[in-house]
């Protein structure tokens, strides 16, 4: 008789509802952390309008173009070229020097911000094939890296 009035319907969606929001949560606190990890220095450059820089360091994983994009128009609108030392970061603007320094052989080297990727939760930066030879990892597929880069506050 009451099995299919509004009031206990509406009762069973809620319990649905909330029993779903109950599930979610505890998945989410089951979920592995960020691999990576960034650390902020806000240091004074020494300029007459004592303008501030913010260096970040974060470290997590890298990545490198694979050879079939050569040629190919970046997101900023340049061709990769796989020799250049260039590379691909999801929120970086574009011309930011990144300094990228391999964690397992220490090697550095600068590379400038011209795409946008990688498109996986997986990677942090994407670099040329050139970049990649340079820190020691080209035919590895990926390394672990540390990134550093200055953006200017006004």
């Amino acid at each position: 008789m009451f099995a299919n009035s509004p009031t206990i319907v509406n009762m069973k969606y809620c319990l649905f509802l909330c029993g779903m929001l109950m599930s979610f949560a505890g998945f989410a606190q089951n979920l592995p952390e960020n691999k990576a990890s960034v650390v902020s220095i806000r240091t004074p450059v020494d300029s007459a309008d004592s303008v501030s820089s913010n260096v970040s360091v974060i470290t997590g994983y890298a990545t490198y173009y694979a050879k079939k994009f050569e040629g190919r128009k970046t997101t900023s609108g340049t061709r990769y070229r796989g020799k250049k030392m260039t590379a691909a970061h999801l929120t970086l603007p574009f011309g930011t020097i990144v300094t990228v320094t391999n964690l397992s052989n220490g090697k550095s080297i600068d590379v400038v911000v011209n795409d946008r990727g990688p498109h996986s939760k997986k990677y942090m930066i994407d670099v040329s094939e050139g970049a990649a030879k340079e820190l020691g990892f080209y035919r590895k597929g990926q390394s672990k890296v540390e990134i550093s880069y200055v953006l200017d506050v006004d």
